[in-house]
């Protein structure tokens, strides 16, 4: 069941691009935009990535940062990140758990019977780790309303 306002984020531990342990905890004190994403090096993904990129400076500026998640493996999230020039950490929940848990998974993603990836989703959690904004959609074609972030960010 996905995650709602007012509900403490459960803490998780995923490897970043570097294969290195990154937990939930490590972003804790700040607010914490989660960005779930389908898929490194698609198009709807490549462009809300870049957005959320050239979003940093206003987002730092309301003492907030970004995570995405994405069920690629590292190494697919390294090439992701380093070709797009993204200033933020790219998390891999290649077991899906954690995707599941929050926001839920596509099944038989683009038409690849078997293949799961993570709906795409924006969760905002305040400096202790409790939701104050959750987006999801069922569309993976559908981008978050940007402006809309940057106003619950702002509140």
């Amino acid at each position: 069941m996905a995650l709602k306002i007012g509900d403490k984020a459960p803490d998780f531990t995923l490897f970043d691009t570097e294969k290195k342990h990154r937990s939930l905890r490590d972003f804790l004190g700040k607010k914490t935009v989660i960005a779930f994403f389908p898929g490194a090096f698609t198009g709807v993904c490549t462009k809300e990535m870049c957005t959320l990129r050239d979003s940093l400076s206003a987002l730092s500026g309301m003492n907030a940062q970004v995570v995405a998640i994405s069920v690629d493996s590292p190494f697919a999230n390294k090439g992701f990140l380093d070709s797009n020039r993204l200033g933020f950490p790219v998390l891999s929940d290649f077991t899906r758990q954690v995707s599941a848990q929050y926001a839920g998974i596509y099944q038989d993603f683009a038409g690849l019977p078997g293949y799961t990836a993570a709906k795409r989703a924006i969760f905002i959690l305040n400096p202790d780790g409790v939701v104050t904004y959750v987006w999801v959609t069922d569309n993976p074609g559908v981008e978050p309303d940007y402006e809309e972030v940057k106003k619950m960010l702002a509140r």
